[in-house]
């Protein structure tokens, strides 16, 4: 979606959310200068519009026993689609795996992966993905620490483009 249909007090309500999904609609009201019956009317137009996916709460994996993240790049033996899709629904169904990506290169994906420990992203790494039909190749990479996990998108770019454009 172009965010081009988007006027001001639509981009800070959607700043605000990304922020703080939690807040009453009252409180986004007060924040994006507007009564609390339009902001609720645009969230939900916003909604509807695709623009708000979901809300979600911001689990620490470690902290819910999770220890190890790895990023494992896949490479496939076939890239047609009926095959690239038969991948992307077998990902879907891996509990380890939380995020699937297609890439342009010689990776065809990379997946992010959360385990318990050492041990269990092992037998997930060779009973699950390196068995996997149309698999050719798979190297991984442990993560050590992370140093930014910031989700969404950066709103003072997208109040540059808007700005830009009109």
């Amino acid at each position: 979606m172009s965010t081009t249909r988007l006027d001001d007090i639509d981009r800070k309500i959607l700043a605000e959310l990304q922020a703080d999904g939690r807040m009453t609609n009252v409180e986004l009201a007060r924040r994006v200068g507007i009564s609390a019956p339009p902001c609720l009317r645009r969230v939900r137009a916003l909604e509807e519009m695709g623009y708000i996916r979901g809300y979600h709460a911001d689990i620490d994996a470690r902290e819910m026993g999770f220890e190890v993240q790895v990023f494992a790049m896949v490479r496939l033996l076939s890239q047609s689609e009926k095959d690239l899709a038969a991948f992307e629904a077998l990902a879907q169904g891996w509990p380890l795996v939380r995020e699937c990506h297609m890439l342009n290169g010689e990776i065809d994906f990379i997946l992010k992966c959360v385990s318990p420990d050492l041990s269990s992203f092992q037998r997930f790494l060779t009973e699950s993905l390196t068995s996997a039909p149309n698999v050719a190749s798979v190297k991984t990479s442990l993560v050590i620490r992370c140093a930014k996990d910031e989700p969404g998108v950066p709103f003072s770019v997208v109040e540059e483009r808007a700005a830009a454009l009109g």
